[in-house]
């Protein structure tokens, strides 16, 4: 990241540089023609060409919206290129979106639909390149680590291992205390966390963990490294969403490397976390699907919802939805709906076969059979809380129950939850945990867009299968049999 002031005065400098450009591209005669010429969306836009003191006010007024609406983007701080991408083009679309309507109430400013249409989709690909490329200059000053963490013989061990220089260290609400079987008494903390006083460190405490993100800002973090005695607590998890949010770099005592997805960077007493298994291409091309998936699943079975709704209330009493809290990417939690497929308060956080459940209403068995019961999982799909493909999301009352069988569990919180997956397609579920595990980590290893392709076929395959034996009757015969 640039220094402070040199950032902000790119930043602001090159939005308006190449915003004037933008617009003088878009008033030449020759790329009006190509564009309604050739581009069928605004092939009747009549070709408009501004010339003197016209021009001057498109450009000046057009560099003046611009300008005032990318001013969050002038202050430094990390950002993740896929991050930045997305607030710049949100921004752009919200200028020209000023422009249209300023232009739409006064006709002296209106600038010609052929020209903002160009000067959109230029700034659209420019801007977000422009601050991406600012945001991965190399830093002139040298790099730095904070610690965070609640175990001073950790942040201890840390200090001496790690290769750059180190800040301070923060730590949780409940401060950093010496563990009950050593003669020091527990450190005092402050009211944010954090503590005044570390016994044998020289370190410096920089606070709480509230003063996390305003550290990795003012400071130009390069890394953070973990020093918790649990990786289960809620902190860690919030610490490495405040990483991944930054995109800075997370590491971890190699004794915690069971709890954590690692990055190909395995040497030495510390290993780095691999927050981001995908690159910006592949995210944003797995959430162009999720998206496209998600608005078309919705839309073509608009008509379908309306009759499992009354089927549920005709079947059994009781609500039509029934709201689960799941686990979220890096341990975060999100509500998912779904079709009401058991008898009112009959759920178990203990994983049961649908074989083995006399809790499921007759209709519920045929959506569960069908996979129909699935259908509102779109919605938080579309809203970006999960993908199609990734490792299924966990009810949190299950969550803990699932870790005593398989240790490695909480591996699967690195990569955003799916409504299908690996495990899924070769008929692993929570009843075997282990197994379960064994198939998520091994998609967390292969993962790509193609592999998510080759689930998602196989795994619409299955539903059709299912779906027609459900209504030929012989998905009943044969659970009827085997009993």
């Amino acid at each position: 990241m640039a220094q402070w002031g040199e950032y902000r005065l790119l930043s602001a400098a090159g939005t308006v540089v190449w915003t004037a450009i933008a617009v003088l591209i878009a008033n030449h005669s020759i790329p009006q023609m190509l564009l309604t010429g050739y581009v069928p969306i605004v092939r009747r836009l009549p070709v408009m060409v501004l010339d003197g003191w016209r021009l001057v006010l498109a450009v000046g007024l057009s560099t003046a919206v611009v300008f005032a609406c990318l001013i969050p983007l002038y202050k430094p701080r990390p950002r993740r290129v896929l991050d930045t991408i997305f607030l710049t083009q949100k921004r752009v679309l919200v200028a020209m979106f000023a422009l249209a309507t300023l232009g739409y109430f006064n006709m002296t400013y209106r600038l010609p639909r052929a020209t903002l249409a160009m000067t959109m989709g230029i700034l659209l690909v420019v801007l977000p390149t422009w601050f991406v490329i600012l945001g991965n200059r190399p830093m002139r000053g040298e790099k730095r680590a904070v610690i965070v963490g609640d175990d001073p013989a950790q942040i201890n061990r840390v200090a001496d291992a790690i290769e750059i220089p180190v800040l301070g260290y923060l730590s949780p609400p409940l401060g950093i205390n010496v563990d009950s079987d050593q003669a020091q008494s527990p450190t005092p903390t402050v009211t944010d966390g954090g503590t005044i006083e570390m016994p044998s460190s020289d370190l410096r405490s920089l606070g709480g963990l509230s003063r996390l993100e305003e550290i990795l800002v003012e400071h130009d973090i390069a890394t953070v490294v973990f020093a918790f005695r649990r990786t289960d607590r809620g902190e860690f998890f919030g610490v490495l969403e405040t990483c991944h949010k930054h995109g800075v770099e997370a590491k971890v005592l190699r004794e915690h490397a069971d709890s954590v997805l690692l990055s190909d960077e395995t040497a030495g007493e510390l290993v780095t976390i691999d927050l981001e298994p995908w690159d910006w291409q592949d995210r944003l091309l797995k959430r162009i699907f999720d998206i496209g998936f998600a608005l078309t699943g919705l839309m073509a079975s608009a008509p379908l919802l309306g009759l499992i709704a009354l089927a549920i209330k005709l079947d059994s009493p009781g609500p039509i939805f029934y709201r689960q809290t799941r686990t979220a990417g890096l341990g975060g939690t999100f509500d998912v709906l779904k079709f009401r497929t058991m008898l009112p308060d009959s759920e178990s956080s203990d994983p049961v076969d649908d074989g083995e459940n006399d809790q499921i209403t007759r209709v519920g068995w045929l959506l569960r059979k069908s996979h129909l019961d699935e259908l509102p999982q779109l919605w938080p799909i579309l809203v970006g809380d999960m993908s199609v493909v990734g490792p299924r999301a966990a009810w949190t009352d299950e969550e803990a129950l699932l870790e005593e069988e398989a240790v490695e569990w909480r591996k699967r919180w690195f990569v955003k939850p799916g409504l299908t997956g690996l495990a899924q397609i070769n008929d692993a579920s929570s009843t075997n945990p282990t197994e379960k595990l064994r198939y998520d980590l091994e998609y967390i290893r292969r993962q790509s867009f193609w592999l998510d392709m080759k689930i998602v076929i196989r795994q619409l395959w299955i539903a059709l299968l299912d779906s027609v034996k459900v209504f030929i009757g012989q998905e009943r015969h044969d659970e009827s049999k085997s009993r």
